[in-house]
């Protein structure tokens, strides 16, 4: 079961029992200190198109949706601050939150959750690195996101082992051919590339799927419920439907929640509520 909260997070969460959710996957505002965009199109051929394609076919481009909104705040954290004070009032005390940023605030967003959650609940940072955009030529790119996680008892977690799915060894002449067949467990450092393809909805800030999934795979277990209050495309959800998970989806985007009935209002029985609107 499935529901997609149209609302402020800092009013819905409130509402939320406490200790109802077994895993809480975050993905806020980064504070770049510029708009988000992305423009959906859709091309067909046509001899007078505005665009080439292969072999110098020509295509004509239509734009079909766009999303943007402004990523800048004065104080950052004392905006995410009542937030994620809200989000370890309503985790499991066997759950997990996994909040993910970039280099730029992760800094401050760990001494901020040190002291909401404790430092001792702290586990991993966990990298996502992909290899994609531009290359300045004045520093090394920047090309990975930081996924702190942290477990409200830090003895005590759900880390299903045997669920993690493997990866290729880098040097597989060197460990046999039993254990390259097999593969290995990934690391820390999670490589995959951004959201390509089919999988892309035309939300700014879209993360793989693969990525969350592995998340909800591993540190929650059927029928868990699962929450975002930063949905966005709904990928939480995505992978909560895949995992048969239950899952509480909230974004104060009136464009985020259509993207997210329009990817999972045909495969469950999610449904918006309107109690809170933006």
């Amino acid at each position: 079961m499935g529901e997609i909260i149209l609302g402020d997070n800092l009013d819905v969460l409130p509402t939320l029992p406490d200790g109802a959710f077994q895993l809480i996957y975050v993905d806020p505002p980064f504070n770049t200190g510029k708009a988000q965009s992305r423009t959906r199109i859709r091309v067909t051929p046509d001899a007078d198109g505005d665009r080439t394609g292969f072999q110098g076919r020509r295509y004509r481009t239509q734009v079909v949706g766009s999303s943007r909104y402004a990523d800048g705040f004065d104080d950052y954290i004392g905006f995410l601050r009542p937030r994620m004070e809200e989000a370890y009032r309503v985790l499991d005390d066997h759950g997990s939150l996994f909040f993910h940023v970039d280099y730029r605030e992760v800094h401050y967003c760990k001494v901020m959750l040190d002291e909401i959650f404790g430092r001792e609940s702290f586990v991993n940072e966990i990298i996502w690195a992909y290899d994609y955009g531009g290359r300045p030529k004045t520093r090394w790119p920047a090309k990975h996101d930081n996924i702190l996680w942290y477990a409200k008892e830090p003895d005590n977690y759900t880390f299903n082992y045997d669920a993690i799915d493997r990866i290729p060894y880098l040097a597989p002449g060197l460990v046999g051919p039993e254990k390259a067949a097999r593969g290995k467990t990934p690391t820390d450092v999670w490589w995959r590339t951004i959201v390509t393809g089919k999988e892309k909805t035309g939300y700014a800030t879209q993360k793989p799927l693969h990525i969350v999934n592995r998340i909800v795979r591993v540190h929650s277990n059927p029928g868990d419920h699962v929450l975002d209050f930063f949905a966005g495309s709904g990928t939480l959800g995505e992978a909560a439907y895949r995992e048969g998970r239950d899952f509480t989806l909230i974004d104060n985007n009136p464009e985020a929640v259509r993207v997210m009935q329009q990817r999972l209002g045909h495969r469950n029985n999610s449904r918006q509520s309107n109690r809170l609107s933006a």
